[in-house]
């Protein structure tokens, strides 16, 4: 594999519980009480260790002092002060190219990679999506936390399954029509108002939005196979627009302005509903949703008992979150909560203990 040795970066400690679980590092987590990409929060629980981004004072290496191997299928050049794309026609069997943490501007001579089925460009200084035009294999391209402003040069990528743009600055969903195969779109920690043009992608399976300005649910009526919607972080007030999504699984829409829970009525494969931080005083119109397991309520103004009774035909519910609701100010209430609802196994961040 090819390598470079340079000193060590320092480390920090970030919650990424708001991104996909596949962007940036197949560890990250989705389930969040905080949608937001915060480069200065230390925090626990489901966070990781990630490294700083380039510094500025970095100054690029010459790709002559990278030792190259032509029989590389896997090639990583994590983290080794590339500032241009070159000298890589020697990867003439390379599938998988990982270029994540370095100083490259601009993304360029890779026409001679036709077999390569993944591409990683994550954590660098690119400005453009361009020149990919000869990658018509590629499956996966990530190109998350860079400097892009504009979704383009992706029409020759007819084959791409998983598409990661997280934390650049796209301001609008455009030129994805052609990109039929999709199945992951992750857009988060942008710059995006209005959920559009993703008609074409019906066989997308997981879209991610979290942490951009979305005022409301729309235009998602042609994506029949979607399974996981993240829109955590957004400015949504109103939950509507879902009744076509009858296969969705997850629903994130944490940290919003929604009132009221409803217009979930065809959503009847729900596992998991996260509504936390939101604007809710009444749990309601979801003692359909049997099949939930994941119950995300916390910090919403939830006052009366009465209303876990809409949890009862879920079966199979094993966590809750209630923390930082009224109900939470009685003395009995994990309790409560344990007898209302016999089948849960964790209130809050905490297990119950039998």
């Amino acid at each position: 594999m090819a390598t470079l040795s340079v000193s060590e970066p320092q480390e920090m400690e970030v919650d990424r519980r708001g991104e996909s679980e596949e962007s940036g590092d197949d560890e990250t987590k989705r389930k969040s009480l905080n949608g937001e990409v915060d480069l200065q929060q230390a925090s626990t629980g489901d966070s990781l260790l990630i490294l700083y981004p380039n510094s500025p004072e970095e100054s690029p290496v010459d790709m002559d002092t990278i030792t190259l191997d032509p029989n590389e299928e896997d090639v990583d050049l994590v983290h080794c002060r590339i500032g241009k794309i070159e000298g890589l026609e020697v990867l003439q069997k390379a599938k998988t190219l990982s270029l994540r943490q370095n100083l490259i501007k601009r993304i360029e001579n890779l026409e001679s990679l036709v077999l390569l089925r993944e591409l990683d460009l994550y954590d660098n200084q690119i400005r453009k999506l361009e020149n990919l035009h000869a990658l018509t294999e590629i499956e996966q391209l990530d190109v998350s936390f860079n400097l892009l402003r504009k979704i383009e040069g992706l029409e020759q990528l007819t084959k791409l399954k998983k598409l990661f743009l997280l934390h650049n600055k796209i301001t609008n969903i455009t030129n994805l029509e052609h990109l039929t195969d999709l199945r992951m779109l992750e857009l988060g920690s942008n710059r995006i108002r209005i959920i559009e043009n993703l008609d074409t992608l019906s066989t997308l399976d997981s879209l991610f939005l979290g942490t951009n300005k979305v005022t409301q649910l729309q235009n998602l009526d042609g994506l029949h196979n979607l399974t996981v919607l993240s829109i955590q972080s957004n400015r949504i007030t109103k939950l509507e627009g879902l009744h076509n999504l009858v296969n969705l699984r997850e629903l994130y829409l944490s940290h919003n302005g929604i009132e009221v829970i409803e217009g979930l009525e065809n959503n009847k494969k729900l596992t998991t509903l996260d509504i936390a931080a939101n604007r809710i005083k009444k749990i309601e119109n979801i003692s359909h949703l049997s099949e939930l397991q994941e119950f995300w309520m916390n910090d919403n103004q939830i006052e009366n008992w009465s209303d876990l009774d809409e949890l009862k035909n879920a079966k199979g519910l094993q966590t809750v979150y209630l923390e930082r609701n009224p109900l939470q100010k009685d003395p009995q209430y994990r309790r409560k909560i344990m007898l209302a609802l016999p089948s849960v196994r964790q209130i809050d961040a905490t297990f119950i203990r039998f």
